[in-house]
């Protein structure tokens, strides 16, 4: 890279620069079943996966295979022939063109932001020593062959302390795409992996900019930008529109996927609009008549759901349906609006559904993940934004080999939560969501790693879980751990909590699937769990809500699955059956799988009843798994994340047909669960109630 410091900005050619690159891919690594029982098992699955990556080892290894990836990388971005151009400070090419004028900007907010008749970049590198903002102006070309203007910023006069940062006159409000090359150390040994031959994606984006529709060709470059839009008027939320509000203790939670919810052909809806926020909208009236009113969104951030079609390998016909592969926490999936609008609909349609979803009283719950990022490991490489800012301060890393990054998240990397700058970013996306898309609450993935320090050690008072509870924008909202992560750490009733924190109940889920599938000596457990696990929760101020029971969620078996069968089968997700939790206390009441033995098909269907009555009987905070309530099955896959088929999407024929009976029942006793304040008390039940 040329030097900074000056007021021009340096040539690149990136196509000539892609051209030059082999053709090397890099892989993520899959995101395996995790189950609280599982502790160190996990990362013993996750090193048998890694076992087909291959390749030299070592340090030498490791950074050729680095060098490979970051070259896959610019080839990706330069897509189709997107080409980089020269600008002068307040100069262009034509007099036709809108003249780009340049000024030293300021440090805060970071992110893209209007400022002084201007729009003010900013972005957070501790450890760069050049940072170049790149700009791609699609009115200077199509969406695809479009110029990118790029300059360097001068660090004496675009610098304030760690922040990065320029003013830009002359730019559209809306439209323009946007990233950053930034340069720095080279030292693998220190932990930096920086490359300016990438385009990198600003952590503080608003909106991402990427593939229009979900899951398309595997040919298509996976370039992300950010964007913005300062066009459109405000979010019309209505006058007569407010918050549902629900006290904790009146939560009936139903987990879902937006977009396998309506994906299926059967959902009767046209195709531009299935599997799409507007979809969810459509089929409100069925959450209503089923009884729920709170929904729990499987991750709605910005993810990449090819990152296994990335190079060839075992799991390349998979598509990653949960969106568990983060690439920008602020962005909402610009894949789920509806014909392919793009990030600015996106936005738009997700709000609508959240009005919708309000104006009916049903809450809304995100599935976030702080954990990790879509950037996969140091033996598969994948730079789209964190890695290439500064890997030092934005992940765990093991600073006595080599510095790799450390994996208690299964997928390869961990986010460095406890680090100021990135407990940050955590509280400024949380509060994004809320302010700006009226979101209820958060369920935390893996929330045991955000209990850990730099080094991955265990903190006593988490800076990050603290302040979460304590922040007064979060003040109003749920606030859910899911207590354990793939180092061990099982926090289920010991995560810190300052009498905020609700929890997954595993423990819950364990004990109810063991005493109804019959094994002996559970009926002491059985009751403990049904009254409210005071054993786990009668600590200092926590509430029996603070448990979040379930017995079924996305991860795992369906409730059909649990009483059809008595293991995992999972080959169809191409790890050889490897994936998945081995320990699911299930029954298959006789017969394995599928069958048309009418004996078998009443009991699974008792069976299934048993636990819902469980559940809804149980103080607590039900959560049942979207479409449980017909009796979904994925036919015994019990890690079902890379399926966009039927196997996950919600069957809305089969609803039809099951709705006088098994529907009805479960719809029946969410509402006498509504009905009963005993079981919604917030104080613990005693032996004389």
């Amino acid at each position: 890279m040329d030097s900074v410091g000056t007021n021009r900005s340096p040539l690149r050619s990136t196509a000539a620069a892609a051209a030059a690159a082999p053709a090397t891919r890099s892989s993520a690594l899959p995101r395996p079943h995790r189950h609280p029982a599982l502790g160190n098992r996990l990362a013993a699955t996750k090193l048998g996966i890694a076992a087909w990556c291959g390749g030299a080892g070592g340090y030498f290894g490791k950074v050729q295979r680095f060098d490979a990836a970051r070259n896959t990388m610019a080839r990706a971005q330069s897509g189709k022939a997107a080409r980089s151009v020269i600008r002068e400070m307040g100069h262009t090419a034509s007099d036709s063109e809108m003249p780009l004028k340049y000024s030293w900007g300021k440090a805060f907010p970071l992110g893209v932001s209007q400022a002084d008749g201007g729009l003010n970049f900013a972005i957070f590198s501790q450890d760069a020593s050049s940072v170049t903002l790149c700009l791609k102006l699609p009115e200077r070309g199509t969406q695809n062959d479009a110029e990118i203007v790029e300059f360097a910023l001068d660090r004496q006069k675009n610098k304030t302390g760690d922040i990065w940062h320029v003013s830009v006159e002359g730019l559209p409000a809306s439209g323009v795409l946007y990233g950053y090359r930034i340069n720095g150390p080279q030292g693998w040994q220190q932990g930096h992996r920086f490359d300016d031959s990438v385009i990198l994606l600003d952590p503080y984006a608003k909106l991402v900019s990427g593939r229009k529709y979900f899951g398309v060709d595997k040919e298509e470059p996976s370039q992300f930008f950010g964007t913005y839009d300062f066009d459109s008027s405000p979010f019309d939320w209505g006058d007569d529109y407010r918050l549902p509000n629900l006290p904790e203790s009146d939560l009936v939670i139903y987990e879902m996927n937006v977009r396998a919810f309506t994906a299926d052909e059967s959902s009767g809806l046209v195709p531009a609009v299935r599997g799409s926020y507007l979809g969810l909208i459509d089929k409100i009236p069925h959450l209503l008549e089923l009884g729920v009113n709170a929904v729990e969104l499987l991750p709605v951030f910005e993810f990449d759901e090819l990152e296994f079609k990335r190079f060839p390998n075992p799991r390349d016909h998979m598509v990653n349906t949960w969106g568990y592969s983060t690439i920008n926490f602020f962005a909402p999936m610009s894949r789920y609006a509806s014909a392919g609008g793009g990030p600015v609909a996106a936005s738009k349609e997700l709000k609508q559904m959240v009005k919708a979803l309000h104006n009916a009283g049903i809450e809304v719950i995100l599935d976030v993940v702080y954990n990790h990022t879509n950037e996969a490991d140091d033996a598969n490489p994948y730079m789209t934004s964190f890695r290439g800012i500064d890997n030092k301060v934005y992940y765990m890393l093991d600073l006595n080999n080599n510095p790799q990054l450390l994996n208690f998240s299964g997928c390869g990397n961990t986010l460095n939560c406890n680090h100021p700058v990135v407990k940050e970013l955590v509280l400024d996306s949380l509060r994004h969501w809320v302010k700006e898309y009226h979101i209820d609450g958060f369920r935390f993935d893996l929330a045991s790693v955000l209990c850990r320090g730099p080094d991955g050690s265990p903190l006593d008072a988490p800076p990050l879980i603290k302040e979460i509870a304590k922040d007064s924008v979060l003040s109003r909202c749920k606030i859910i751990a899911e207590p354990w992560d793939c180092g061990g750490l099982y926090l289920v009733g010991r995560f810190p909590n300052w009498d905020r924190w609700a929890e997954w109940n595993g423990q819950y889920r364990d004990d109810i699937r063991r005493f109804i599938k019959g094994d002996p000596g559970l009926k002491g457990v059985f009751a403990t769990r049904v009254s409210g696990s005071a054993d786990l929760y009668q600590v200092n101020n926590r509430k029996p809500y603070h448990s979040v029971n379930f017995i079924i969620a996305h991860d795992g078996f369906t409730l059909c699955d649990l009483v059809s069968y008595n293991s995992k089968h999972n080959d169809v997700n191409g790890e050889c059956g490897r994936d998945g939790c081995n320990d699911n206390y299930s029954w298959n009441c006789g017969v394995e799988g599928e069958t048309n033995d009418l004996i078998v098909r009443r009991l699974r269907s008792r069976q299934m009843k048993n636990f819902h009555v469980a559940l809804m009987i149980s103080q607590g905070t039900p959560m049942m798994l979207m479409g449980d309530e017909y009796g979904h099955t994925r036919y015994g896959n019990n890690n079902s994340y890379g399926h966009d088929t039927h196997i996950n999407n919600f069957q809305w024929g089969q609803l039809e047909e099951r709705k006088d009976g098994h529907f009805r029942f479960f719809s029946e006793m969410i509402k006498f669960r509504h009905s009963h304040p005993i079981l919604k008390r917030d104080r613990f039940l005693s032996k004389d109630t």
